[in-house]
């Protein structure tokens, strides 16, 4: 297994509200463990939103006792959820706060993915295709036929998010399992690379810097504040089977 991670504050923004978190090894009863969380709120609260609602993800995820891995992710979460809430209701100075998450685990052949908000999970070879729904309202208008894919990319709302960790008291997630083949990578990010980079340029980048043996995420993050950077950076690549012949 390759992985590759990094975040970037990008151009314009003083303070890194994303978060990664990665680990190669087992985590609780998953066999690996993969986020991106994008954190929202004034000051420090994003910041600490995206940073918390992991810790707090992770450490019950090492304590679960399930061997279904949707529902160990979905425990991991709904805490998440529970306890980033309890924190913006307790502090004022933290009040509205919340976190995107996208969330991956590959167990055996497959990949379990699991999303709230609009940080996303693509699966590349010689095609690209983003597995994960952005929840955001855009993105919603979108499916609904109102706006098509190139209004959306450039419209002035399309950071309004519909879900988010820590906001409401119960958080819907989506899931999704795939079943991975050989030379397959996944690419997760925050919206300050999906927003910056088209689809076609992340696989064609991801596509060079394989063929290379170079850190794909270090020319992804190149590319968005190059475009512009308008937003903090988080991207992981991972390679499951990268020791496996085609």
């Amino acid at each position: 297994m390759k992985v590759f991670s990094a975040t970037d504050v990008g151009k314009i923004r003083s303070m890194n509200q994303d978060f990664i978190f990665t680990s190669e090894d087992p985590v609780g009863n998953l066999p690996n463990l993969f986020v991106v969380a994008d954190g929202m709120g004034g000051h420090n609260a994003g910041d600490f939103a995206s940073n918390y609602g992991v810790s707090v993800m992770v450490e019950t995820i090492r304590k679960d006792t399930n061997f279904n891995p949707v529902k160990i992710i979905r425990n991991g979460i709904a805490a998440a959820n529970k306890e980033v809430l309890r924190t913006a209701l307790e502090d004022p100075s933290m009040a509205g706060m919340g976190t995107t998450m996208v969330v991956a685990s590959v167990v055996g052949e497959y990949l379990y993915v699991a999303n709230v908000g609009d940080s996303r999970l693509y699966l590349i070879k010689d095609e690209i295709k983003q597995i994960t729904q952005d929840h955001s309202l855009i993105a919603e208008m979108v499916r609904l036929g109102e706006l098509n894919p190139e209004e959306a990319r450039n419209h002035p709302d399309k950071n309004i998010i519909t879900r988010a960790v820590g906001t409401e008291e119960n958080v819907e997630m989506d899931f999704f399992d795939l079943k991975l083949e050989p030379g397959q990578w996944f690419v997760m990010c925050s919206d300050g690379l999906s927003n910056m980079v088209e689809d076609s340029e992340i696989l064609r980048i991801v596509g060079e810097t394989s063929k290379e043996g170079k850190d794909p995420t270090a020319a992804l993050i190149e590319e968005a504040n190059k475009n512009g950077g308008k937003d903090n950076i988080a991207v992981i690549a991972v390679q499951p089977f990268s020791d496996e012949v085609e």
